[in-house]
């Protein structure tokens, strides 16, 4: 099978690139600029990318992996539309010139935000839609157009909705919550009782090879996770025994963490440390009958045994 995968350089794209090739599929790594033989460059998203040399070859699937998860770009002005380019209209066009150059699937890694964040229980595969930021709205909205190219032209759809992604090369918050525990750093989560799903790297991959061709996956938004939920203060004591250490975990007044918040001006940032965000899989398990290969122990030891091994480089 042909396969193209965009943002095949990122987290998911690499992992997800590698397992296809080694089960034997024509990969072809969509990327922003490369020079390698092994990648096509199709430009920046936001700016009219090209795709016919990566369509122009009999593609069967395309797995769109390529996001702009930050809604700001650092070095210039802030950009308020840049994640509805990239996530929202790039996405459709992509979409569109599948459908003209005869792809059979279109999977698009989308997230769980788009169904809200902060519930006090597991989101459902057929829950109604409730993004809150810039981010989860493109994603949706997103979501949308591809239903309406899927009526128009035919081609399969499949949405997956993952939580948080954790496993070898892991950046932001999870890198940053590794390197807090293993310097010793106060954690002040001792009393979170939150739930919070998550689904290790390698597991994600095997859902989305699952997804290139199960007949119950057109048409589907599914979500994802590992299927096991933890609070933040249990994921910190789990980080720590895979580090080989104790967590420095204290007690602080929920109340006080979120006046702090607020004063301090990281009301979303506390928000997500005390929340609850989790999931429950339950058409991937009942219909398409995954079950996660690999366990948060095993994801978590996988992570740590890189993160190790690349300390000097974080």
């Amino acid at each position: 099978m042909k396969i193209l995968v965009t943002g095949a350089n990122g987290l998911i794209g690499s992992a997800l690139s590698s397992a296809l090739e080694e089960a034997k599929h024509q990969v072809i790594r969509a990327v922003r600029t490369s020079n390698s033989p092994w990648e096509v460059s199709v430009g920046d998203l936001s700016k009219n990318p090209n795709w016919d040399d990566a369509l122009n070859s009999d593609v069967d699937v395309v797995v769109h992996l390529a996001a702009q998860v930050s809604c700001t770009e650092r070095s210039t002005e802030a950009r308020p539309d840049l994640c509805a380019n990239v996530n929202t209209v790039s996405t459709a066009n992509l979409a569109w010139k599948c459908a003209k150059h005869g792809v059979k699937r279109f999977i698009f890694l989308s997230t769980v935000k788009v169904l809200g964040e902060g519930k006090n229980t597991p989101y459902q595969d057929h829950d109604p839609a409730m993004p809150v930021d810039s981010y989860a709205i493109s994603k949706w909205e997103a979501e949308q157009l591809l239903w309406q190219i899927a009526a128009e032209t035919g081609m399969e759809v499949v949405v997956l909705r993952p939580p948080l992604v954790y496993g070898p090369k892991v950046k932001g918050n999870f890198l940053r919550l590794i390197q807090a525990i293993d310097k010793h750093r106060p954690l002040p989560c001792s009393s979170i009782k939150n739930q919070r799903s998550l689904i290790y790297l390698d597991n994600l991959v095997d859902v989305i090879c699952l997804c290139l061709t199960h007949p119950a996956a057109a048409g589907r938004s599914l979500l994802v996770s590992d299927g096991d939920d933890v609070s933040t203060s249990e994921l910190i004591h789990r980080i720590a025994n895979a580090l080989g250490k104790k967590p420095f975990v204290i007690t602080i007044p929920i109340t006080w963490m979120r006046c702090a918040g607020v004063f301090l001006a990281k009301q979303s940032v506390i928000n997500r440390l005390l929340g609850s965000l989790s999931v429950a899989p339950n058409i991937l398990r009942e219909q398409l009958h995954w079950t996660p290969p690999f366990t948060m122990k095993e994801g978590l030891a996988s992570t740590i045994q890189w993160y190790s091994k690349n300390k000097g480089l974080h």
